[in-house]
């Protein structure tokens, strides 16, 4: 969140006021260029944040995050509250930016559309623990894990193929989502999976090597050419 009582320029420059290491000078040069970097004009920076617009506090957050230089930087719904617009000229300036330092991105997003613009690889959770793991095109055009072809299915602009070939690309999840704090025990999605048997019920499955990804599902157990990649855990991670 950006505080209500700073002008622009001084959130921007926050992060190397508290390091101490430069003059207020070279602080206040750095903070004029990275706005330039995200595209805020030089007579933003006497502003507060309730006169920008969200997709420009959105900028100003993304100046101040990389005003350290990080490798690597985490982005918790950066989208979520926009216009489609919006988003994509944010997600676009995420792109040149990643490219100009060198970024890695650990982008999480509930929206699928976005995943697939932004990631290179997809991890998918479910309370709390981690269902399929891959490179991005694997996991979007031939998902193995029931939760994730749920997901794809249930998205109304993703495709058939895309949706794991369910026979509906358009169904919707059944069920209610369980209380992280009392997970069911054995699989974690059994309560809502089209395809639980009674092992779902009480055995935590394993993460599987399938096809060039990571999956956790019982379904794969047996199956010719899969391994266990790690062994399931004996708890939730909450």
């Amino acid at each position: 969140s950006l505080n209500p009582r700073k002008k622009c320029l001084d959130i921007i420059a926050e992060p190397l006021v508290i390091q101490g290491d430069l003059s207020k000078e070279e602080i206040y040069t750095r903070a004029r260029e990275m706005m330039a970097k995200v595209g805020l004009r030089p007579e933003f920076e006497s502003r507060y944040p309730h006169m920008f617009s969200g997709g420009q506090r959105q900028r100003i957050g993304i100046a101040r995050a990389l005003m350290l230089r990080p490798k690597l930087l985490i982005c918790d719904e950066p989208v979520s509250a926009l216009d489609v617009s919006i988003q994509a000229q944010v997600l676009n300036l995420l792109m040149d930016l990643q490219d100009d330092f060198g970024l890695s991105y650990l982008f999480i997003s509930h929206d699928l559309s976005v995943v697939r613009h932004v990631s290179d690889h997809i991890l998918v959770m479910y309370l709390g623990q981690v269902m399929e793991y891959g490179a991005r095109d694997l996991v979007f055009k031939d998902a193995q894990n029931p939760y994730t072809q749920a997901l794809l299915s249930s998205h109304p602009h993703l495709n058939e193929v895309e949706a794991g070939g369910s026979d509906n690309p358009h169904a919707a999840i059944q069920g209610e989502l369980p209380s992280p704090l009392n997970p069911p025990p054995g699989c974690p999605f059994q309560k809502r999976c089209p395809k639980v048997f009674e092992r779902c019920l009480n055995e935590r499955p394993a993460l599987y090597n399938v096809k060039g990804r990571l999956s956790r599902c019982h379904l794969h157990d047996g199956v010719a050419g899969v391994t266990v990649a790690a062994a399931a855990p004996s708890s939730t991670a909450n």
